[in-house]
């Protein structure tokens, strides 16, 4: 039978087997349908990651359902960067300090600060207080802050030269919140608690402190104690008489102390600056003569009130401290002197003054060396000071 030559089928040769080089990560034996190695490597991955994600939200009480929109949906629309106080009460909870931020617009989500702050493992640590925040804050930020604590807030207090102990303890109450009946007592009547590591107070024999809250403004911590205060005050002391020279003090036989009770005289006597180093050379004149100070401050010091008008009864009061019926010194300092009272008293001007009188308005004295001269001079201030 005759064939077409078209339709002949000529047989070819066998071809020789070569393996053809394969991907590395193609599994050239895998069957359709069925995931490669790496493919299951990466599902493995994304399990894990839901797992977490999941279980983070049912840890802090968020259910799974609908958990996205709950952290990522801002609570409050608030605009970013007002400033916003908040105070977070003494026990507060993350739930409950969330909720006060996010009310605040200071972080947008309540929910995504407490997974924060359980993730950071903050959960617990966070401050109570007050803080001056700013709304649309990241909520690292927020979590810092809290963690750190409120800001130190401080009372500034000015305490002026020739204060008493009273006046100290009065203005500390009104502008710093101090009991002032907590910190007389302390500065009056416990020199002693507070002398370990300040020789200077050695020398206190009746167990005041007055003359050595050393007068300036101070920045008071919130919450700081009678203490605290007076620790204050007692090392700016020292730090003061640092650049007060004693020498001619003690060539004259006096002490350091002696120094602080004249400076407290001076302070409490002299109305101008310029005046105190003539006021001191009568003080230490009036010593070497053996006479008695008879001077009206340490009166005033003694009768309650602020600038009495002394009475000759007055000038009869028994008291360590009545330089009228008293020759020397008084037992302690009467006020709280500044370092310009400090170095007249330890420094006097050289002079041969024995007395002074006010007879000026702007609060000037008029010094003699005898009595007739301080008799007519007393005579010419009534005319002049009321």
């Amino acid at each position: 039978m005759a064939h077409d030559r078209h339709d002949r089928r000529v047989p070819r040769p066998a071809a020789r087997h070569r393996a053809v080089p394969q991907p590395p990560d193609v599994d050239t034996t895998a069957e359709v349908g069925r995931a490669t190695p790496n493919q299951w490597r990466q599902r493995r991955r994304a399990l894990a990651i839901v797992v977490v994600v999941v279980g983070a939200l049912l840890a802090v009480g968020i259910p799974a359902f609908g958990g996205y929109v709950l952290l990522v949906r801002p609570q409050v629309d608030v605009p970013a960067g007002r400033p916003v106080q908040v105070e977070i009460p003494e026990g507060a909870d993350t739930r409950a300090i969330a909720d006060k931020l996010a009310g605040a617009g200071v972080v947008d989500n309540a929910a995504m600060f407490r997974l924060r702050a359980r993730i950071q493992g903050v959960d617990g640590k966070l401050k109570p207080g007050v803080y001056d925040l700013v709304t649309g804050a990241s909520y690292g930020s927020a979590i810092d802050a809290l963690l750190a604590g409120p800001p130190i807030t401080y009372s500034t207090v000015t305490i002026p030269e020739g204060f008493t102990i009273q006046q100290i303890a009065e203005r500390l109450e009104e502008q710093a919140g101090i009991p002032a009946s907590e910190f007389d007592e302390r500065a009056r009547t416990h020199a002693e608690d507070f002398s370990p590591g300040r020789p200077f107070l050695s020398e206190i024999s009746n167990h005041s402190l007055e003359g050595y809250l050393f007068p300036k403004t101070y920045r008071i911590p919130e919450g700081a104690s009678a203490d605290d205060v007076i620790d204050m005050m007692l090392d700016q002391f020292a730090e003061e008489m640092k650049s007060v020279d004693l020498t001619y003090a003690r060539s004259r036989g006096l002490t350091s102390h002696d120094v602080v009770i004249i400076a407290s005289m001076i302070e409490r006597e002299a109305r101008l600056r310029e005046e105190q180093p003539l006021i001191s050379s009568v003080i230490y004149n009036r010593l070497e003569k053996n006479m008695k100070l008879e001077i009206d401050a340490t009166i005033e010091y003694i009768i309650p009130g602020t600038r009495p008008r002394l009475l000759d009864k007055h000038l009869r009061i028994d008291s360590p401290y009545n330089t009228y019926m008293y020759g020397g010194l008084p037992i302690g300092p009467i006020s709280n002197p500044g370092i310009d009272a400090l170095r007249a008293a330890a420094a006097p001007a050289q002079t041969r003054y024995l007395y002074y009188v006010l007879t000026g308005e702007d609060g000037s004295h008029t010094f003699t060396e005898t009595h007739e001269e301080f008799l007519k001079a007393k005579e010419k201030s009534r005319k002049v000071v009321p």
